[in-house]
């Protein structure tokens, strides 16, 4: 008789340290696996606090209260194997762990052994690497539980782990010795950060793995910003002996997905396997990943909405573009009122009710989304045009007044103090950094009158290179395309105007940067 076992893995959308809602998604994701007739299901790295707590890891009272929170998790556990990610404190060590509960029980932890210390992270810092291949017991939650290196075996099948970076350490890496143990099935609880074409290369990666190790490999990552500068893609992959058998569709709105398959230990080419939804293309990578940011950014930090300071030019209105799809993409995934309700901003559902989907849009942008066009003595009638056809065309709130008194005003002033007249050909940087300083003032007031999220327009080449101003288009509290290049976003926003229908971003691509 074939040896079948339904494994599944869900991605949650956590906040750090937001105990009851990171425990709520656990518990809601288990309940779903259970509805399923999930047997095993793997949950993220560190989902119980969130991966983004930085410092407060160092804390004594942190991991002390991830352990009551696992303490809740666990009756939710019955009939299921459910992996848990956490931090755990022994002997004064931090550990990255992944909790294995098996009805109702915990059973063992296994203990990261490799720490991903590159980019945007910094594990040494806050956790230490297991240091041998022993499993040792350990005293939680009032039981002697196998700490380590720890696998363990269901309906005659051995299961181990990697997390996260343990699968990129090359020759050393875990799955090396679980090979030679025997082990068919690899859980990999994950947290690794979006970057355009990251997730081809976890496919091609746990696809490869699955082959090389002769095992099936679940890999889980978390989704979502969680609350700063990495956004998670959600990416949920089961591979078997070098076939892609199940994966999801990335960068959701929902704060729990999950994919599951019947997998076949017996005879592994009967195992069913289903297409890839995904896209890979790097222009909808990019508009999924920053949608979603946005989104979570703006509900997580409770603020009602965003302003951008539109100059008509490229870098603003591609973030005016990612709010507008922010709102499009939320509403067809998680309905109108489902948007709004986890928006924070159920207030706008009585206008919208009996509208149309794509006039509703355009409504919810309209409350979401203040646009200010802050024109000056060298501002040209084009850009003005371009800043107010797709405002218009998005539905956005626009604003239109010049800063020329305000730069004028502190000229007059500078030039009093140095008893000397300012001239452009001597003074040609400094009095444009004041005109575009001038700006910020005014916009960070509009954001603060409406209770809103100033967001920075400057991109990566500009900074880069030291092209921007300080406290001119560097001003804001967000920065959606500050890890973007000029080029690719000039191309973007041709592509946004014909594939994700813009037309107004026209005026856009016809403008000739200055």
């Amino acid at each position: 008789m074939d040896k079948i076992i339904k494994i599944g893995g869900a991605s949650i959308n956590q906040t750090p340290i937001n105990w009851e809602h990171n425990t709520g998604n656990i518990i809601a994701a288990i309940g779903e696996a259970r509805r399923l007739n999930i047997e095993i299901l793997c949950l993220p790295e560190l989902a119980v606090t969130g991966y983004g707590c930085e410092d407060l890891f160092l804390s004594t009272w942190l991991p002390e209260k991830a352990s009551a929170m696992l303490e809740k998790v666990i009756p939710a556990c019955h009939e299921i194997i459910a992996v848990v990610g956490l931090p755990v404190r022994e002997k004064n060590r931090l550990y990255n762990c992944a909790c294995v509960i098996r009805d109702r029980k915990l059973i063992g932890i296994y203990v990261k052994k490799f720490l991903a210390n590159e980019g945007v992270h910094y594990e040494p810092r806050w956790f230490s690497p297991r240091q041998s291949e022993d499993t040792i017991e350990i005293s939680l939650l009032g039981e002697k539980i196998p700490f380590g290196d720890f696998q363990f075996d269901y309906r005659g099948v051995k299961i181990g782990f990697e997390i996260c970076e343990d699968a990129w350490a090359g020759p050393d890496r875990p799955a090396c010795r679980l090979l030679d143990m025997g082990v068919t099935l690899i859980l990999n609880p994950s947290a690794s950060h979006f970057s355009m074409g990251k997730a081809l290369q976890r496919f091609d990666l746990v696809n490869k793995s699955s082959r090389e190790f002769k095992c099936t490999y679940l890999y889980v990552n978390l989704l979502g910003n969680e609350a700063g500068r990495m956004i998670y893609d959600g990416e949920i992959l089961i591979a078997q002996e070098g076939r892609m058998i199940s994966s999801n569709k990335l960068l959701s709105f929902r704060d729990i997905n999950i994919v599951s398959a019947d997998i076949n230990f017996s005879r592994p080419a009967l195992t069913g396997a289903s297409g890839n939804p995904n896209n890979y293309d790097r222009n909808e990578e990019f508009t999924s990943a920053a949608s979603l940011g946005l989104f979570d950014y703006l509900r997580k930090s409770r603020n009602k909405g965003f302003v951008i300071s539109l100059s008509g030019g490229a870098d603003s209105s591609c973030c005016a573009v990612l709010v507008s799809e922010m709102a499009k993409r939320g509403t067809g995934e998680l309905g109108i009122a489902g948007f709004l309700e986890k928006l924070g901003r159920p207030d706008i559902m009585e206008s919208v009710k009996d509208l149309s989907p794509e006039a509703a849009v355009k409504k919810i942008v309209a409350q979401i989304l203040a646009c200010a066009y802050q024109g000056s003595d060298n501002s040209s009638e084009e850009t003005l045009a371009s800043a107010r056809a797709l405002t218009e065309s998005i539905g956005a709130g626009f604003y239109s007044w010049e800063i020329a008194h305000e730069a004028n005003s502190y000229r007059e002033k500078i030039e009093k103090a140095l008893n000397r007249p300012l001239t452009w050909s001597e003074d040609d940087i400094a009095l444009q950094n004041i005109q575009a300083r001038a700006r910020s003032p005014v916009i960070w007031l509009l954001a603060n009158l409406n209770r809103s999220i100033l967001i920075t327009t400057s991109n990566r080449s500009e900074g880069d290179v030291g092209y921007a101003t300080m406290d001119g288009d560097t001003s804001g509290s967000l920065a959606p395309i500050a890890a973007v290049d000029k080029h690719f976003l000039r191309q973007w926003l041709r592509w946004a105007e014909k594939e994700l229908n813009y037309p107004a971003l026209a005026h856009v691509n016809r403008l000739v940067p200055t």
